[in-house]
């Protein structure tokens, strides 16, 4: 396949779930949405789930992505707290109720979460544990100001001001 007409069958698949749902991504409806017949989505996604798993790892690829031009340079150049600026600024400013969606279904399996949890290993601190020093328990709160933020926006269905979204990343990448 090639890598338009892979990157345009993505595309619609995340489109549809960012309207629909994932329950929604179905062949008939990635297929016009892509405006693509249902034939040439099978022939190169044999499974629903083979086309779920690629959405899943294109929304992940799409989202470590926008981690690393918040701080220009990617996670392996980047010092901790810059890696936790570039989640911070993305997942206060750039995350889609789409990418929402997909990170909560790929809670349901390994092999969903897979794309989702190489990133946040990448990107993310680790949860702290009680010997862990003060600095550690702030990135992590840090980390969890950024996920509720997103998870609001999300939720509510509307972004917050693009104002106070800014100041509110710049606040939590400042931590």
């Amino acid at each position: 396949m090639r890598e338009s007409k892979r990157t345009q069958v993505l595309d619609a698949a995340a489109r549809v779930v960012q309207r629909e749902g994932i329950a929604s991504v179905t062949y008939e409806t990635v297929a016009a949405e892509a405006g693509l017949t249902k034939g040439g989505l099978v022939y190169h996604f044999p499974s629903r789930e083979s086309l779920i798993l690629a959405v899943h790892q294109r929304l992940a690829d799409e989202w470590e992505a926008s981690m690393a031009a918040a701080i220009g340079t990617s996670a392996d150049d980047a010092t901790e707290t810059e890696k936790l600026q570039g989640y911070a600024r993305a997942a206060t400013q750039s995350a889609t109720r789409a990418e929402l969606l997909m990170m909560l279904e790929g809670a349901t399996t390994a092999e969903h979460a897979a794309p989702w949890n190489a990133v946040l290993e990448r990107w993310t601190p680790a949860p702290p544990t009680a010997d862990d020093d003060e600095q550690t328990l702030e990135r992590f709160i840090t980390r969890l100001a950024a996920d509720g933020l997103w998870v609001y926006e999300s939720l509510a269905g509307r972004p917050l001001d693009p104002k106070v979204r800014g100041r509110i990343a710049d606040l939590l990448a400042e931590r």
